[in-house]
C-alpha cells in the first residue's frame, strides 16, 4: 500500500482500493492475510475505524473473509473476480473514451499494435 491520500475520494475508500490493487498484482493471493486493522492504522496514521471500514466493504464484496480470533483472509477466487469485474468496467467505462480519441487522432490498430516503437520517427 502507498501513501499519501487524495482528497478525491473518502480514505477508507482508498484504503479499500489499494487492497484491490495488490489482489489484482497478486501481491495477496488466495487465503492470505491481509495486515491487522491496527497494523495499517498505525502504518498510515489513520484512524482504526478508517480501516476497519475499508475491510468490511472488501467483506461485503465477498472479497475477504473474517475469520473469528484470527483476521481477514482474501477468498478463493477473488483475482478472478476483480479481474471479470476490472475488464467489464473497462470495456464500459474507460475504453469509449479511449476508442474515440484513437478515432480522433487517426490512429489506425497495425499502428497501436506495432510493439518495437509506436512512435518512431515521430516529433513530440
Amino acid at each position: 500500500m502507498l501513501a499519501p491520500w487524495n482528497d478525491s475520494q473518502p480514505i477508507y475508500r482508498q484504503l479499500r482500493d489499494r487492497v484491490i490493487a495488490l489482489i489484482l498484482d497478486g501481491m495477496l493471493k488466495d487465503g492470505d492475510a491481509l495486515p491487522s486493522v491496527r497494523a495499517v492504522a498505525a502504518e498510515y496514521n489513520v484512524n482504526p475505524l478508517t480501516v476497519s471500514k475499508a475491510y468490511q466493504e472488501l467483506v461485503d464484496e465477498k472479497l475477504v473473509e473474517t475469520r473469528r480470533g484470527l483476521g481477514m483472509f482474501v477468498l478463493p477466487g477473488a483475482r478472478e473476480r476483480l479481474m471479470d469485474s476490472e475488464r467489464q468496467r473497462f470495456l464500459h467505462e474507460d475504453w469509449p473514451p479511449i476508442l474515440e480519441r484513437i478515432r480522433r487522432l487517426g490512429l489506425d490498430a497495425a499502428r497501436l499494435l506495432n510493439l518495437s516503437s509506436p512512435l518512431q520517427g515521430e516529433s513530440a
